[in-house]
């Protein structure tokens, strides 16, 4: 897949979403920004689109972390696979790097990696009452999935924040339905600040203003996920062209023939914006693509643009092919990572009274 995305310029993620750009000052300390994924599910269009795609553009404005969060994982550990936990958190840093994140420029590890993530969940637990954590509304949600509901699954929010605060993150790039996780990382910090006194940078929201939000394939009304069991409900990243233009074939429409750009259905406007997104220009010269088109021209259109060359697959089975150097990136990631989060510690402990 060649993933080109001519809309968006470079340095728009920062005028859009509350970023600085233009800064005079060289010297000036960059605003941190933390992201976390985790190494379940298979990472697809809407990801890279809504996403990677902007990170990449931007991560010479920010001092970036990006961790693949395995410890997240475990909270429904009847899904778990060690062996193939470990192998997936590999996959996960492997297409970050593919998609673009220099790790000269940024810090890419795994979360297990640097222990201080569980002693700061552990320490930010004994400050964080029970009432919020019942206030989370994707705990009700995911529960309702889970064989059993441990502990880690309702606390998880609190692992999330020690995620956050161990880097003294200034942005979290995040969806509206993530939202409240950094709500509550914020009462957190603030509630610790006001027992131990300050130690943490509050973060700031940082909602995407630019980028495509992509919809499932097979449900155009909810938004592409990783967790989907459905495999035609998204176009993966690693996905070969012949399985991408079958894919886009059997995306839902509706009962019509013909594109009406006057009346999209959720399914007909979905395919609309993919192409739009990796096509570019101007989204009224792309409705006048279109218009009146046949369906069957529509996806075929739509799945050629997409599966246009595999430069990331490339780069990928480059990466896991070699998985000793993909490792000594990574744990050089995880060294930079743990001297960062060791020197928010060393605050902590010295407020809390811990050694």
């Amino acid at each position: 897949m060649v993933f080109q995305f001519h809309q968006i310029e470079s340095g728009q993620l920062a005028e859009d979403c509350g970023g600085s750009p233009g800064r005079e000052d060289e010297e000036r300390a960059m605003d941190v920004v933390f992201s976390g994924v985790q190494p379940t599910g298979k990472m697809h269009i809407g990801n890279y689109l809504g996403a990677i795609s902007l990170w990449v553009r931007n991560q010479h404005r920010y001092r970036n972390f990006f961790c693949i969060v395995d410890l997240h994982a475990l909270t429904i550990p009847e899904n778990i696979d060690p062996r193939e936990l470990r192998q997936n958190s590999f996959d996960a840093a492997a297409l970050y790097i593919a998609c673009g994140i220099d790790p000269k420029q940024s810090v890419i590890f795994i979360q297990s990696q640097v222990k201080q993530h569980t002693e700061l969940a552990w320490l930010l637990n004994c400050v964080t009452p029970m009432g919020w954590m019942n206030r989370m509304t994707q705990f009700k949600v995911k529960s309702k999935s889970a064989e059993t509901i441990g502990v880690g699954l309702y606390d998880y929010p609190v692992l999330q924040a020690s995620d956050i605060l161990l880097y003294q993150t200034n942005l979290v790039p995040v969806g509206e339905d993530q939202r409240q996780h950094i709500e509550i990382t914020q009462d957190i910090a603030q509630r610790f600040g006001n027992l131990f006194g300050d130690v943490f940078t509050i973060p700031q929201v940082l909602v995407q203003k630019v980028g495509a939000r992509i919809m499932g394939l097979d449900d155009p009304t909810a938004k592409m996920s990783k967790s989907s069991k459905n495999d035609k409900h998204a176009i993966n990243l690693l996905d070969d062209e012949n399985t991408i233009l079958k894919k886009v074939r059997s995306a839902k429409t509706d009962s019509q023939i013909a594109v009406d750009v006057t009346n999209m259905s959720p399914g007909v406007r979905n395919l609309v914006d993919i192409y739009h997104a990796f096509e570019g220009g101007d989204y009224h010269a792309t409705l006048r693509h279109f218009d009146g088109a046949s369906y069957g021209r529509l996806k075929t259109e739509v799945g050629e643009r997409v599966a246009a060359g595999a430069p990331i697959q490339e780069r990928y089975r480059s990466l896991r092919n070699d998985q000793s150097a993909l490792e000594a990136i990574v744990n050089s990631s995880a060294e930079m990572a743990r001297e960062v989060a060791e020197t928010t510690m060393v605050r902590v402990r010295k407020a809390i009274g811990t050694f």
